[in-house]
């Protein structure tokens, strides 16, 4: 997925990316260095929901969308990337024996793994895949799934500026950019009060977990690590080498002093040379990740 995000970057890159989260919006201008701003968004602008009308108060989000965007030059359109909350996508690594190479073939199988644990019509949903590289021996797909109908209203803003959303991904699988070991890696991602946990192996992803807090506690945040350490361990055959913390602010060296206590390994600030991972801009720093390493800018 990662090298999928590559690829569909062109020379030259879009105009701007934007990351939209219920704490607002993160955009960023490509450049040497890139340009990067921050809306906050009123409580209640958005929803994040694969269930329901995620954009509540359209008019507040398309100001704040014109406020970074700057004014539209000319009738041209502009590309744009959009980074959409994970909550707002239903993201699964599919397992396969065999995957065939005919992409009719390919997404009617995909569909058929994915429509029975859906809980929205996967017939008005958009849907993306991925192949990943593997062993030969089995094929892990990553798939993104989301109602039409929420891909749209988060879209609309931006073609009302004359943007053309050309890229739409997830701030996990942008941010996993971010990621850098080698072995297996688990990254832990708060954004308000969604957590993410995703598991990778030599980069590719194995599992990605999106959770609704209850509360953001150590508890809370603890409680579904050990099972993801145990997946590692029976699925991978190895413990994770590092944990890598996002989106966690000032809770960030007491969660590691207590992960390393508790888990037995390695904890880690995610990193980016474009500034602090926060919780609300990890896919964006991701996105600007990868074009430098593509050799875009």
């Amino acid at each position: 997925m990662i090298r999928l995000l590559r690829r569909l970057v062109e020379d030259p890159p879009p105009a701007l990316a934007f990351e939209l989260s219920e704490a607002g919006i993160a955009a960023a201008r490509p450049g040497r260095p890139p340009r990067i701003g921050f809306e906050p968004l009123e409580p209640g602008v958005l929803s994040v929901s694969p269930l329901h009308d995620n954009v509540q108060q359209a008019e507040r989000l398309a100001a704040h969308v014109r406020a970074l965007a700057g004014e539209r030059e000319g009738r041209k359109r502009r590309d744009a990337v959009l980074i959409l909350p994970d909550a707002s996508v239903r993201v699964l690594v599919l397992d396969f024996d065999a995957f065939p190479s005919s992409p009719a073939e390919q997404l009617s199988l995909v569909r058929f793994r994915i429509r029975k644990g859906l809980p929205f019509d996967l017939d008005s949903a958009a849907l993306s895949y991925a192949p990943q590289p593997g062993d030969g021996r089995r094929v892990d797909v990553v798939a993104a799934v989301a109602p039409l109908e929420i891909v749209a209203r988060y879209e609309a803003p931006l073609r009302a500026c004359g943007l053309a959303p050309g890229l739409v991904t997830t701030s996990t699988l942008a941010a996993l950019e971010l990621v850098r070991e080698s072995g297996v890696a688990v990254l832990l991602k708060l954004s308000g009060r969604f957590m993410t946990i995703s598991v990778l192996e030599r980069g590719a992803l194995k599992l990605l977990r999106a959770i609704e807090l209850a509360e953001i506690s150590p508890g809370e945040i603890l409680a579904p690590l050990y099972p993801t350490m145990a997946y590692a361990e029976d699925q991978l055959g190895a413990r994770p080498d590092k944990l890598l913390l996002g989106g966690f602010g000032s809770a960030t060296a007491d969660l590691r002093r207590l992960m390393e206590l508790e888990l037995g390994a390695p904890v880690e600030p995610l990193v980016s040379r474009y500034g602090e991972v926060e919780d609300y801009n990890a896919g964006l720093l991701g996105w600007l990740e990868s074009l430098e390493a593509g050799g875009t800018q």
